[in-house]
């Protein structure tokens, strides 16, 4: 292999190098291998600090467990720039979403050549009742109440195009409704309730680097995808956040719905008690999730209900259910690779809680 650049090469390694230190991007990106001498000269500089996140155009997805370094997928960049939306394969299909790099994000970029796959699940094709039909088959009412369907989104009006609505983080590769039922914004609630760790004296657990207590929170593994997340579920017309955040909960972690009407009844006296309080609104808005659509994505409100003495919902056996495939206490760290912007809810909580992350 040869080892040295000419001067051509050279300045473009150093173009790409100096980009990349000032977009900051870290060591979760590999080039793939190519055979051309000259792309493996720049590939060896690259690999020192990783190219710029404008080569990562599409990601990949996989499948992670609890403690792994997140992927490309799994990492929260910044909240206007989806990731996992512009995943390569979409989940549950095998339609591969036309590239969209960063630069030809935003629908004002004219792109001609923009051909995205059209992809409807067949699942809601079948049209059950928390599916809209295709458009032309309905009007609906976009950027407001559509009878008991909500059909605002939380970060303000967006914008409608040939009767569809646009995602308002921009192109995705993928048109139609995708997995999501609804055209527009699909909303949807997560109820991260947590509990401070501790030692069998009932003392704090502290980290060891940070000397901050360390926060728990309950997690389930998702039956979909494989991926470890925040229970939660889809707001149903005409209700009200807090009773899907509770009714998600119960149903996901508590298993509430193969329990007996007595042992349902002590699960809800439990839960509501702490569901009673306001809880800390971690976040409202967009959710950057590989089911997005360029006409249907995901929003959602996601509060914490914190458990500060551990008498409450700790005191509860976890059951996995609804479409959970597993359930558990996890500690909170920055380690963790989760759903969708889980992680970013989880930050936010552990900073505002004075907890170790």
């Amino acid at each position: 292999m040869r080892c040295l650049l000419n001067n051509e090469e050279a300045g473009l390694v150093s173009h790409f190098l100096v980009t990349a230190a000032l977009r900051g991007f870290r060591h979760c990106f590999v080039m793939k291998a190519v055979s051309r001498n000259w792309f493996t000269s720049v590939h060896i500089a690259l690999s020192l600090i990783g190219p710029p996140y404008a080569a990562g155009t599409s990601g990949v997805c996989r499948k992670n467990a609890v403690g792994r370094t997140p992927s490309l997928c799994s990492s929260t960049f910044a909240m206007s720039a989806h990731v996992k939306a512009r995943c390569p394969v979409y989940p549950g299909s095998d339609s591969h979403r036309f590239p969209v790099p960063d630069d030809k994000l935003d629908w004002d970029t004219d792109w001609p050549q923009y051909r995205p796959v059209y992809y409807t699940a067949p699942t809601v094709l079948k049209k059950p009742v928390w599916a809209d039909p295709e458009i032309g088959a309905f009007s609906p009412q976009f950027n407001t109440l559509d009878g008991s369907v909500d059909r605002r989104s939380h970060d303000g009006p967006y914008r409608i195009q040939n009767g569809k609505p646009l995602n308002p983080r921009g192109r995705t590769g993928l048109e139609g409704q995708g997995l999501l039922g609804r055209w527009g914004p699909n909303h949807a609630a997560d109820p991260i309730v947590t509990r401070w760790k501790r030692e069998s004296t009932g003392q704090h657990v502290l980290n060891t680097n940070s000397q901050l207590p360390v926060l728990q929170f309950v997690s389930i593994k998702r039956l979909d995808c494989g991926e470890w997340a925040i229970p939660g579920g889809m707001v149903d017309p005409g209700e009200r956040i807090s009773q899907t955040l509770q009714r998600e909960f119960s149903e996901e972690a508590l298993n509430s719905l193969q329990a007996s009407p007595c042992e349902r009844e002590k699960l809800q006296k439990r839960i509501s008690e702490l569901f009673s309080s306001s809880g800390l609104q971690v976040y409202k808005g967009y959710v950057d999730d590989p089911r997005n659509t360029d006409n249907a994505w995901m929003e959602t409100v996601a509060i914490n209900f914190h458990d500060e003495s551990g008498n409450s919902v700790s005191e509860l056996p976890l059951q996995a259910g609804d479409d959970a495939g597993q359930v558990s206490w996890i500690d909170v760290d920055s380690s963790l690779a989760l759903y969708a912007n889980h992680l970013h809810f989880l930050e936010t909580v552990a900073k505002e809680r004075n907890a170790h992350w």
